[in-house]
């Protein structure tokens, strides 16, 4: 094995980007080789002591893996693909980063340069067609140039908003010698990627929420991506105001802690969708409006005034207008807007928020986490999962009704411990994600809750867990429907339920063809104890739990309605 050498004179440009890669402390590659990205598989086997990589079982699978990663270490995820299908197969994964804000490097091989443009095999133009889910992208020709690049895309990465990027390399400058010199990039002319807080508007904020009498916070992934947990729980404590999360903030506020009040969006909790038309200040922080938490826009928070702490210029009054917007980082923004705050009281305001969770309570939460169905129910087995791990595990879920189900029912005790996919709404995400969040976080548990749908779609990457020994724990609620899309065709087209049922296989044992050890839960009394086996395993474990056909998730905001016209049942 080689000794990575700063004042090495000549290098290929492969040996280049290994050499960059360790340089910009990166320990950690998933990655699946081919022709046009050999060359750097063959300069990093020189290196393996020093960079650890993860062969994936699909280039999606790369991606999903460096989001899961990046989401629990804070650091930018690294992928390796090769050129045309290779360089495809990652735009999924891309694209969900990019809509949630995930730090991802993207290294693809591309054909020799000469080659470029004339439909040489496994051609494809992996730069245009990626431009529009990047945060940036180039395509690189030349050995000298490698270097450069590399520093600069981690720079613009992590910077501001973070979002993936993704640098292409010709075969042919990973050949080429070139004197390897690796300089930080730590500013881009014109590129400003972190606007100045303004304190004339931290003072109007301020205000707002001095004056408010229903003031009401509502916190996004940009509170943990800016590490402003500690402040927000200053404000929301000195200024006594309720909080609620998105589905991506979820962690970034205590959700024991007397002045949170839930989880808002589509599937969210009752007084959190219902009062925000209620409040008269609303206090958005690191969140952007998405459709899933507004509703019909033109019903929205109309008798508020809005105050946006945004980082993203473009997402200032992109959806709703602002009445004052606070651009900057959200840790350095509260923490000029707390010592001008003044010490409240809001008794009677937060006394409604306390009457709609009874009322959820008695009409939801009930009989959902204690049915008095013969079959199981997903909101149960996440209960009785919560109360097991004493919400401190780290939670990855796929997307659908269990996605929803897990953001409700289980009570996220520390940031950055629940990884999903938020805007893009990817199936096939959980699984890979779950083992770049056990790779990043070996000391803690992770566990994979996934639909049956989802589980198929990246199902192969049983494989990666297999071949690196990665013991993540998967917990499977097998419903035999796609139960999402089920839910709507059941309430909206009259139960035809067009392509939604699912005839599945053998979960167990497809994964003990892996190696990896498995269990089939079907009755009530057996599930506490198989979730305690699956959870204190020492390696990786599949749980399926088969559950209620045609449970719904609620409450729910139907399309085209309100957040006041959330529906209980």
């Amino acid at each position: 094995m080689k000794k990575h050498n700063k004042y090495q004179t000549e290098v290929t440009g492969a040996e280049a980007v290994i050499l960059s890669l360790l340089d910009a402390q990166v320990t950690d590659v998933f990655g699946y080789p081919g022709g046009a990205i050999m060359p750097v598989y063959d300069a990093l086997y020189d290196y393996m002591d020093q960079l650890n990589h993860y062969l994936v079982r699909h280039e999606q699978g790369a991606t999903h893996a460096a989001q899961g990663y990046s989401r629990v270490s804070g650091k930018p995820g690294v992928v390796f693909a090769t050129s045309g299908p290779g360089a495809t197969n990652l735009i999924t994964g891309i694209a969900d980063a990019q809509i949630d804000s995930t730090p991802l490097v993207c290294i693809t091989g591309q054909v020799h340069s000469h080659l470029l443009g004339t439909d040489a095999f496994q051609e494809t133009d992996v730069v245009g067609i990626s431009m529009p889910v990047t945060k940036w992208n180039i395509q690189v020709t030349k050995a000298e140039d490698i270097a450069p690049a590399i520093a600069k895309a981690f720079y613009i990465a992590t910077s501001g908003r973070p979002g993936p990027v993704l640098v292409d390399i010709t075969k042919d400058a990973q050949f080429g010698k070139t004197k390897y010199v690796y300089e930080k990039c730590e500013s881009i002319r014109s590129y400003f990627p972190c606007p100045k807080v303004n304190e004339e508007e931290v003072s109007k904020a301020a205000e707002l929420i001095n004056n408010a009498q229903r003031p009401y916070i509502l916190c996004g992934h940009g509170v943990l991506l800016s590490g402003a947990e500690k402040q927000l729980l200053d404000l929301a404590e000195k200024a006594n105001i309720p909080v609620a999360s998105t589905l991506l903030g979820l962690g970034a506020f205590p959700p024991t802690h007397e002045l949170y009040v839930g989880y808002l969006g589509m599937h969210g909790n009752y007084g959190p969708n219902l009062l925000t038309n209620e409040c008269d200040v609303l206090i958005a922080i690191g969140m952007r409006f998405d459709d899933r938490v507004t509703g019909n826009v033109s019903k929205y928070a109309k008798q508020a005034k809005v105050v946006h702490f945004e980082i993203d210029p473009s997402e200032v009054n992109k959806i709703i207008h602002a009445d004052v917007a606070v651009l900057g980082d959200a840790k350095e923004a509260l923490e000029l807007l707390l010592p001008k705050v003044k010490a409240q009281k809001h008794a009677q305001w937060l006394q409604k928020f306390t009457e709609c969770a009874k009322v959820e309570f008695e009409k939801v939460v009930k009989n959902a986490v204690n049915p008095a169905t013969e079959k199981l129910r997903m909101a149960e087995v996440i209960h009785q999962f919560h109360q097991l791990s004493e919400g401190n595990a780290i939670v990855v879920t796929d997307v659908g009704q269990h996605q929803m189900i897990t953001s409700r029912y289980y009570k996220f005790n520390h940031p950055n411990h629940n990884v999903t996919s938020g805007g893009l709404g990817t199936m096939g995400f959980g699984l890979p994600a779950a083992v770049g969040a056990k790779v990043a976080q070996p000391n803690k548990e992770v566990v994979a809750v996934l639909g049956d749908g989802g589980f198929q779609m990246t199902i192969q990457e049983l494989g990666t867990i297999m071949q690196s020994d990665i013991p993540v724990k998967i917990l499977v609620l097998n419903n035999n429907f796609l139960g999402m899309v089920r839910q709507w065709q059941q309430l909206f087209f009259d139960r035809r339920y067009s392509f939604t049922e699912m005839k599945n296989p053998n979960f167990v044992a497809i994964a003990n063809c892996y190696n990896i050890k498995g269990k089939k839960v079907t009755e009530r009394k057996d599930l506490k104890e198989a979730l305690k086996e699956m959870y204190e395993s020492k390696e990786a474990y599949l749980l399926e739990v088969v559950v209620e056909n045609e449970e719904n998730v609620f409450p729910m905001i139907t399309t085209g309605a309100s957040v006041s016209e959330i529906i209980l049942e």
